[in-house]
């Protein structure tokens, strides 16, 4: 099976490694294989716009035949996502008590998550539509850390929401809420992913209800994803790296959370390894420095599929230079 054969791709990797170049032209590779592909930034630096050499907003623009594109901005998501959840929780709490969770609301707009929080919502309800439409989404993610926020850390969408909900604990409705979302059996309100339980609204007047039956269904939104993204049929996790130190350790350090999340990881591409007719004294010790980092690579990565992607004379910038990258990284195997 093919790595564009997946539904859902996700490409991570330090700052500055070629991601965006790398989904680009792996968005490329996939639409030239019969696949109608979605390429999705979530990296604020707005680059897939910059690799396409054309401008690219929030809705699907089509690139090229079965290949569109999309750049979602994290700061407009985040206040987006507070002006959804304002809206909503007005109609469901009283003016009084609605100021205290307005202003609880514009707390969590800069809590640490939020970003997170917003970006994850947006993805899981782009992956619940967007599939039924796309045969295969590809992820061009931020730089590490905040991939790995993103996708580990889904209890800040719980502390967002139970934010919202404790905002009045005076309130005996809300408390009630909070009460019927507190999980059974061993199950923690502090993991959204988890399962759940059923007929948790029993009992609730219809201003409690209405609240427990929104929560839920974002939970249940959350859940659908996580199971995407654990299903190593359907999603995959690929990393860009480049063959020098700084990288490499922060790739190990995401490798192994995101193995112990259970997130599958398809490979590593091993980007702008100095090719072998490059010539020159400095060439020449560079390439002695790179061929340690490429072992450390080999030694550290073992169980990881390497793709190496040589070290291109000039940028890649537009539909041109994206195509003969997508070329290579078919040759490399993918």
């Amino acid at each position: 099976m093919l790595l564009t054969d997946k539904s859902v791709i996700l490409v991570g990797g330090k700052g500055g490694v070629g991601k965006t170049t790398m989904s680009s032209a792996l968005g490329l590779l996939a639409a030239k294989r019969g696949r109608k592909t979605l390429v999705v930034s979530t990296d604020p630096a707005h680059s897939l716009a910059d690799a396409f050499d054309r401008k690219i907003g929030d809705k699907p623009v089509n690139l090229a035949p079965n290949l569109d594109g999309m750049e979602i901005d994290p700061d407009i998501e985040v206040k987006a996502h507070i002006d959804r959840v304002s809206n909503e929780m007005k109609r469901f709490t009283s003016a009084e008590m609605f100021q205290q969770v307005e202003r609880q609301m514009r707390l969590s707009q800069q809590s640490p998550g939020a970003q997170e929080a917003a970006l994850l919502e947006r993805i899981s309800r782009l992956l619940d539509t967007g599939l039924q439409e796309y045969d295969l989404i590809i992820f061009d993610t931020a730089p590490t850390g905040h991939t790995l926020r993103l996708l580990t850390l889904p209890e800040a969408m719980a502390a967002w929401t139970q934010g919202l909900l404790k905002a009045d604990s005076r309130s005996q409705k809300l408390a009630g809420v909070l009460d019927h979302l507190t999980p059974k059996k061993g199950k923690s309100i502090d993991n959204p992913m988890a399962d759940p339980t059923e007929n948790e609204t029993q009992g609730m007047d219809d201003r409690a209800k209405a609240i427990t039956d929104r929560l839920l269904e974002r939970q249940r939104l959350f859940q659908r994803t996580r199971r995407l993204l654990q299903d190593a049929e359907k999603s995959a996790l690929l990393f860009v790296l480049t063959p020098e130190k700084l990288p490499i350790l922060e790739t190990e350090r995401a490798v192994k959370v995101l193995q112990e999340e259970k997130l599958p990881l398809a490979g590593l591409i091993v980007n702008r390894v100095l090719p072998e007719n490059a010539d020159g004294e400095f060439l020449a010790k560079r390439r002695i420095q790179e061929q340690v980092y490429l072992k450390d690579i080999e030694n550290i990565f073992t169980r990881l599929k390497r793709y190496q992607i040589p070290l291109q004379a000039t940028d890649i910038q537009g539909l041109d230079a994206l195509d003969l990258m997508q070329a290579q990284l078919s040759q490399a195997g993918l």
